[in-house]
């Protein structure tokens, strides 16, 4: 039987496996070479960039809790100069901001009450979309485990922490990505692979309740669900 030090040393593999993030060039769409996040953005709000006769308007996708407008390279080539212009509720003015640190994939979130523009995600942001999918999945996953028929608190307690371990270190890479990987699923499926195996192996050994197929056959079904309810949830909100 496999040893509990044994069964640590293989999540942390895991982890580490599941945050390293690769770089792949291929034939695609060009990328956007900046996205600007807008929490909370009204209906009418527009974003452009550029000055004198070169303005161009952004790109708008709506994530339901915030929109994303988008500039691709060509058409920041075609600026006159590092300036967005915003307009919304009657409201207009013009927010500066320095040279993209690469060509590609540069993020940046505005605040529309302080009317500023800074450089990456906001933290509040990635811990509230981290935590929100987590305990999503936790309650899909939970539901399974009951249904099952597993209801030692003991099995609850093993259950409940590899899905923090797993989940937590699988939505960690994923805030980690930009707003529209073009690649996302086939990572998500490829790391929902490991995370059955991760699990399988814990769950199998450690919880008693049932017989291992049983247990097997959960962990399966549990992903399934969460792969499938969880692709769908990000299609429609951000990450």
């Amino acid at each position: 039987m496999m040893t509990l030090k044994r069964r640590l040393y293989i999540i942390l593999i895991f982890i580490l496996l599941i945050n390293i993030s690769g770089i792949c060039y291929g034939n695609s769409a060009e990328p956007p070479s900046i996205l600007i996040i807008v929490p909370n953005a009204p209906g009418d709000l527009e974003i452009s960039i550029g000055t004198d006769n070169t303005y161009t308007k952004a790109k708008e996708i709506d994530k339901l809790v915030e929109k994303h407008y988008i500039f691709y390279s060509r058409e920041m080539e075609g600026a006159s100069n590092n300036t967005i212009n915003v307009k919304t509720n009657g409201d207009s003015y013009e927010l500066d901001f320095e040279n993209p640190a690469s060509r590609y994939q540069n993020i940046y979130t505005l605040n529309l009450k302080s009317k500023t523009l800074s450089l990456g995600k906001s933290t509040l942001r990635s811990i509230v979309l981290v935590s929100l999918r987590i305990i999503i999945t936790l309650i899909i996953e939970g539901i399974v485990f009951y249904l099952f028929g597993f209801r030692d608190r003991k099995s609850w307690k093993i259950f409940i922490l590899i899905n923090l371990l797993t989940q937590g270190a699988l939505n960690i890479w994923i805030n980690g990505l930009f707003p529209m990987q073009s690649y996302l699923f086939i990572g998500l499926i490829a790391l929902e692979i490991l995370i059955v195996i991760v699990e399988s192996i814990t769950l199998v050994s450690r919880v008693q309740e049932h017989n291992k197929i049983r247990r097997f056959l959960f962990v399966l079904s549990a992903n399934f669900l969460s792969l499938v309810v969880g692709g769908y949830i990000l299609t429609v909100l951000p990450y």
